[in-house]
């Protein structure tokens, strides 16, 4: 795929963006990330394995020096519920219309945005609605990488808060592992080049999420609301001009 100038610069602040919110909450990078990318350009297809990449390389940093604080128990008791579906989801990814896929990507991230704006957290408190949400956001994460806020409201139930983003890291790393090699099985051209070139810049929004992390967890609700308004408007425009098209 080809930039301008512009279209570059617009990316790498996207990615740089992406980077802060990715380690400054835990998740949600991708979810923040791709309706933004998709608005420039490009399929889901051509964007997802540059988001896997700097997912396995940004989440294997952060684990490197952390990997003792990781729910290791919990993590293998879930994976039952979520790799299935994901499988389903990147199936589906790779075999249903660039223009359904991008219309669920909007959908799913205006859901986000709406229930982030008027902080209506996605929570349960049965066993039968954990297992559903970790199938949907297992779904979900096969399809476009945005199911983190779907798993991440029950593993907030059973992981402890130091233990908490360190174990999604690990399980971001296993899905989208699962993820790059559907990828590289099926074919799919991957554009590795573009993909490290970015790596600099993400990294410098790595960086300085680590360093809000704890901010950010304080000022949580403010930070969504922020976020989930951009969201909206971005997600909103974006599936209005597809529908159009």
């Amino acid at each position: 795929m080809v930039f301008d100038t512009t279209s570059l610069a617009l990316v790498g602040l996207i990615f740089l963006w992406t980077g802060f919110v990715r380690t400054g909450l835990g998740f949600g990078g991708a979810a923040i990330g791709l309706p933004l990318m998709l608005l420039i350009g490009g399929s889901p297809v051509y964007w997802l394995p540059i988001i896997g990449i700097h997912l396995l390389f940004f989440s294997s940093l952060t684990l490197f020096k952390s990997i003792k604080k990781v729910d290791w128990r919990y993590l293998k008791h879930s994976l039952l519920w979520i790799i299935p579906p994901t499988l389903v989801g990147v199936a589906g990814l790779l075999s249903l219309p660039d223009q359904v896929v991008i219309v669920f990507i909007y959908s799913i991230t205006i859901f986000y945005a709406i229930t982030w704006i008027f902080n209506q957290k996605i929570t349960s408190d049965k066993p039968w609605v954990d297992k559903l949400l970790l199938i949907l956001g297992g779904y979900v994460a096969g399809t476009s990488l945005t199911g983190a806020p779907l798993i991440v409201a029950v593993y907030m139930r059973y992981v402890s808060k130091e233990y908490l983003r360190n174990t999604l890291f690990v399980l971001w790393f296993i899905l989208v592992s699962i993820k790059m090699a559907t990828f590289m099985l099926m074919g799919v051209v991957i554009d590795w080049s573009f993909s490290l070139a970015l790596i600099p810049i993400a990294a410098i929004g790595h960086v300085v999420g680590i360093k809000a992390h704890q901010k950010i967890i304080e000022n949580d609700q403010v930070f969504k609301k922020w976020v989930g308004s951009m969201l909206l408007l971005i997600s909103s425009f974006g599936l209005l001009k597809v529908v159009l098209s």
